[in-house]
């Protein structure tokens, strides 16, 4: 554990002792969230992020360790165990250096090699790897074996052959120094497969590519790794680029690693031609898999990275409120699906209206809804954004105009996702008289309330705001995803006799059992009036309280302190706090001016440092803030509705559905989303387009170009873009894909192309990355 705890605060450039007492508390079931927010004196400070990663590299670490331990007993066990490969095995930092030195003890099948030893072929292969002035055929001729079918010079020497490929194959220092060429120079080539030209169009971008293996950005590594699985291009690693024969530098690696002086004799011939066969029929399949395994382990991370960074900021988007919604679910011709939901998100009424073709009801349409919305008082519209979404926000707003005295607001939202909650088993225990379809609306109309508490209803990968989602690991997607979604529920708060089940189970200590007893009670017992109260909840126990508490809150309550993030534990502190200033709590709470006077460090005891005390008075003073932002909501211009409509040099409003590695995807009403390449997010270099933007910004854009036949289209954020030399780069950079140079100069002949402003609309995964997300 000690050493494990070095290396983590190492990387987390934190403390052991830091390091040592969170490992203590997850080991003990607590939280992220709970010992980011109340063991702040325990941890130091170590904030969400890095409790994250520790949690993360700490269960790497302890398999590692795990591994270790399996494979000193079991070479101890074969009796090959010696003191510098104990020390080596002890030393090993990474799970691919242990494997590369428990290789040549790893249980395997009989090999070619195995057989030769047996054979009595060992001394051969010996003799010629040391004395190079002996003549292979002579000396071949002294080991022939007819029993083991050796009948002739051939037969030995390819014996002594597999021998030594195997020890060359085997042999953990030279797989390191030959992965040290390749991670250093080597490249990515993806060659298109013969015949599959038009069959894999949508992968042009990679039918004759190539770049620094090192520096392949996440998508397009899982551009080329599905473009193989499809089986539409070829992947190989080349060592160097710089060398006629890219393969010739590890042969000469290889060599020099085993003092091989590759001289002009016989010896030395059949030598040389045993490093070849181990390089082509061992190590370089070898390394090749490796690090094309490690490309693709390094893309799902950053894929998963992307998802998580979105969904986090989807999660975390502005809530409209307490209000009474009016949602709508577009559609032609099965209608309009309509339904209205109170301030708490139950619904009060629904119906189906058909104001578009073939039906055109227009009128009608508008009638019922005005009915509906006058009857319920309704405040807010929220209209999804698939079929038809363009058409209802027309008709909501000639409801607002008929119905102005309601000073209603339309709203288009995301509705992905919807469908999936509309047929979960959640839905239909919700609503199990309610048709699926309406359903939807309800979901709509609750996500504009608050996207987080509706949100967490419906599984993360159905979103829609990752990157290649369906290709990466789906348990670390999931582990990820569910971390997300955790750290956003306990950030914002859940109200205890408000929040669903689904919502109660993302709560630091709570899970689906838990969450369900606790409705149960509410239903059975009525609102909870005090946290002391969840302690009757059924299998609720001390732990899951200590947990749980100080994220639940219960607003007007018979203790103030309830509907605050004021942990019970705490309580103490804030009496003292009381009898120093000697006002009732009630008065005490959003007192800025007294709080302000007191001194943190007069409240510090045994159990509660000065970090936990000026986070109680910090709370005091703003009970039950949300960090979510202030609700605002993006206009999408009039007469603007399909991608035909827009023309380059549009100036529009919209909203960023997505963010990705390469750009941001933007909403501006036309049922396509556009693509803001990152070199056209800003002025200034950026290596992230979060840095500027998150999903659920509202921006402007210019558009640059429209593809209306394939609905791609290409926006700027830089609204002084000359946009006629943007188009034209863009051509360029169509009309010119990156093809590997004949004639490698230099490594750096590899580099990855240069992205023009409007490099999406000639990059296959913008059209592949749009098709997924529909």
């Amino acid at each position: 554990m000690t050493q494990i705890a070095s290396q983590l605060a190492l990387e987390l450039n934190a403390k052991e002792n830091q390091v040592i007492a969170a490992t203590k508390l997850l080991d003990e079931g607590a939280t992220v969230p709970f010992i980011a927010r109340y063991r702040k004196e325990a941890t130091g400070g170590l904030d969400d992020t890095q409790l994250r990663l520790l949690e993360q590299r700490l269960n790497y670490l302890r398999t590692l360790e795990e591994r270790r331990t399996f494979i000193l007993n079991t070479i101890k066990d074969q009796g090959k165990l010696s003191a510098q490969l104990e020390e080596e095995i002890k030393t090993a930092s990474s799970k691919t250096e242990l494997e590369d030195l428990y290789l040549p003890f790893k249980a395997k099948r009989r090999t070619k090699g195995q057989i030769a030893i047996e054979a009595g072929l060992k001394p051969l292969a010996e003799n010629l790897y040391n004395q190079t002035s002996l003549v292979p055929e002579e000396e071949a001729q002294k080991y022939l074996n007819p029993e083991f079918k050796i009948n002739d010079t051939k037969a030995a020497l390819e014996g002594a052959k597999f021998i030594l490929i195997e020890r060359f194959a085997e042999d953990a220092k030279l797989l390191a120094k030959l992965r040290r060429q390749i991670n250093q120079y080597g490249v990515i080539e993806s060659k298109v497969i013969k015949g599959k030209e038009n069959e894999g169009a949508k992968y042009q971008d990679y039918f004759s590519h190539t770049e620094n293996l090192k520096k392949v950005p996440s998508h397009r590594a899982l551009a080329m790794l599905r473009a193989r699985s499809a089986g539409i291009v070829q992947l190989n690693i080349i060592p160097d680029p710089s060398s006629e024969r890219p393969e010739g530098v590890c042969i000469n690696i290889i060599a020099k690693h085993f003092n091989i002086d590759l001289q002009n004799n016989e010896t030395s011939k059949w030598l040389l031609s045993v490093v070849q066969t181990s390089w082509k029929a061992k190590l370089s399949l070898h390394l090749e898999n490796e690090f094309l395994g490690a490309m693709r382990d390094k893309a799902e991370d950053g894929a998963i990275d992307v998802f998580a960074k979105n969904l986090k900021d989807l999660l975390m988007a502005a809530p409209a409120g307490a209000r009474k919604t009016l949602g709508l679910d577009p559609g032609l011709r099965t209608g309009v699906k309509a339904a209205i939901v109170d301030e708490t998100g139950k619904m009060l009424g629904h119906c189906t209206i058909f104001p578009h073709a073939p039906q055109n009801h227009w009128d009608k349409s508008l009638r019922t809804l005005g009915q509906l919305c006058r009857q319920h008082k309704v405040e807010l519209i929220a209209i999804g954004n698939g079929t038809a979404s363009r058409e209802t926000d027309k008709l909501a707003a000639e409801l607002i105009k008929a119905e102005s005295d309601l000073k209603m607001n339309k709203i288009v939202v995301s509705e992905a996702g919807a469908s999936v909650y509309s047929a979960s088993e959640l839905a239909a225990n919700e609503f199990p008289d309610l048709d699926v379809s309406i359903r939807g609306a309800v979901s709509i109309a609750r996500r504009l309330q608050d996207p987080l508490a509706e949100l967490v209803k419906i599984e993360p990968k159905a979103i829609g705001v990752g990157q290649y989602q369906h290709d990466v690991s789906q348990s670390n997607l999931s582990s990820s995803l569910d971390g997300v979604i955790e750290d956003c529920v306990n950030a914002v708060g859940v109200d205890i006799n408000m929040a669903s089940a689904p919502l109660l189970a993302r709560v630091s200590g709570l899970n689906k059992t838990l969450s369900q007893n606790i409705v149960k009670y509410r239903d059975n017992n009525g609102v909870f009036t005090n946290r002391t109260q969840l302690k009757k909840v059924e299998r609720l126990g001390p732990k899951a309280f200590e947990q749980c508490a100080g994220f639940l809150r219960i607003n007007n309550g018979s203790d103030p302190l309830d509907s605050s993030s004021v942990h019970p534990e705490a309580y103490p502190v804030v009496k003292r706090i009381l009898i120093q200033t000697n006002i009732e709590v009630a008065q005490l709470i959003g007192n800025s001016e007294n709080l302000k006077s007191l001194n943190p460090s007069d409240f510090i005891d045994d159990k509660f440092g000065l970090p936990t005390v000026t986070d109680i008075i910090e709370e005091l003073d703003k009970p039950g803030r949300d960090p979510r932002p202030q609700f605002k909501t993006a206009t999408f211009k009039e007469g603007v509705e399909t991608v035909s409509d827009l023309k380059p040099g549009m100036i529009l409003e919209g909203v960023v559905s997505n963010v990705a590695n390469f750009g941001a995807f933007v909403d501006v009403g036309v049922h396509q989303d556009g693509l803001v390449h990152i070199s056209s997010i800003t002025n200034k270099f950026i290596s992230d387009p979060r840095e500027v933007v998150k999903a659920g910004d509202i921006v402007k854009v210019k558009v640059v170009e429209v593809d209306v036949a394939r609905k791609r289209i290409s926006f700027t954020m830089r609204l002084n873009d000359d946009i006629n030399q943007s188009a034209h780069k863009g051509q360029q950079h169509k009309a010119q894909p990156n093809k590997p140079k004949q004639n490698h100069a230099k490594p750096k002949a590899a580099k990855p192309r240069k992205e023009s402003n409007n490099a999406a609309m000639g990059n296959a995964f913008a059209d592949a990355f749009a098709k997924l997300k529909k």
